[in-house]
């Protein structure tokens, strides 16, 4: 494999946890706070991401879904989540 092949699983087991990172983030939060925020809603948000999931673990998906999948995350965690965390605070 070499050094790409290492790189390459690495980055892959890193993706994997910030996958799994957000879906357990998505179901901490009551379905009333993705309302309150303005956000797609929590089951939404739970199939989104769980599919994330499911799909970083199967090889036989296209690099376009994966990808796909991936920014729908990063999307969760840089603008939904914040937006319902900030619900806490107040």
């Amino acid at each position: 494999m070499g050094l790409q092949g290492d790189i390459a699983v690495v980055l892959q087991l890193v993706l994997l946890a910030v996958k799994i990172f957000a879906l357990v983030t998505a179901l901490t939060y009551s379905s009333e706070s993705y309302v309150a925020a303005g956000k797609l809603t929590k089951p939404a948000w739970g199939i989104i991401l769980c599919l994330a999931v499911v799909l970083q673990l199967l090889p036989v998906f296209g690099m376009i879904v994966n990808l796909a999948f991936t920014i729908a995350t990063i999307v969760f965690l840089v603008d939904v989540r914040p937006a319902l965390a900030g619900l806490r605070r107040r």
